[in-house]
């Protein structure tokens, strides 16, 4: 049951428990209290608006930051990464496999915003050794939801008789 419950508010935070019981076919209370339990074991971390910004008339630049890094001894790269998530402008940070080690997802009011802090913050740090920024030119879609509002036209072949 926990699974389904996290499989639906992943896909819409705003249901209500009512919803999901019905959905379910369990009781009320019992969905109430599985939430709570799922939240309090830090399985829920939180809920989330998802925001075509592109919409809006808010001007920012959203990267990914490649960062090569030296881990430290007895904590791997755990102690780098919490460094790096102290900064408020790291929305995300992920240990990778591959040829770099860590991806960072930052936004900037713009470019010259987001060379300062991998210039004055980020590559300053003691255990980085480098790093590669890529910008995000357009986002098409985004936790699963279709961002492109473009007009969707039926692309399916006409067959007649």
């Amino acid at each position: 049951m926990e699974k389904d419950i996290l499989e639906l508010l992943e896909k819409d935070s705003r249901i209500s428990a009512r919803e999901i019981a019905d959905m379910l076919g369990k009781d009320v209370e019992e969905i109430k209290k599985c939430i709570e339990k799922l939240e309090s074991e830090n399985i829920i971390c939180g809920y989330n608006t998802l925001i075509n910004w592109d919409n809006t008339e808010r001007e920012y630049v959203t990267a990914l930051i490649e960062v090569k890094v030296t881990p430290q001894r007895d904590q791997g790269f755990d102690k780098i990464a919490q460094r790096i998530q102290n900064f408020d402008e790291v929305k995300a940070v992920y240990l990778m496999s591959g040829a770099f080690d860590l991806t960072i997802i930052m936004e900037g009011k713009n470019l010259k915003e987001i060379s300062s802090f991998i210039s004055t913050k980020l590559s300053t740090l003691d255990s980085v050794l480098s790093t590669a920024t890529h910008f995000v030119l357009k986002k098409y879609k985004d936790h699963g939801v279709i961002l492109d509002d473009e007009k969707k036209c039926d692309e399916r072949m006409i067959v007649s008789p």
